[in-house]
């Protein structure tokens, strides 16, 4: 059961941090060093 918990919780994580650089200008991303193109690996791997 913990082990469901803390995946649902990465999970929630990943989804909003894409959603939150999703909602970025590409010069906001630039500026940050991401691509458009990147935004769900670099979540991916944060949320891990």
């Amino acid at each position: 059961m913990k082990n469901s918990l803390l995946q649902y919780k990465k999970w929630r994580a990943y989804r909003k941090n894409v959603n939150e650089l999703s909602a970025l200008s590409n010069k906001d991303l630039h500026d940050l060093g991401i691509n458009r193109y990147d935004i769900k690996r670099v979540c991916k791997q944060s949320a891990l």
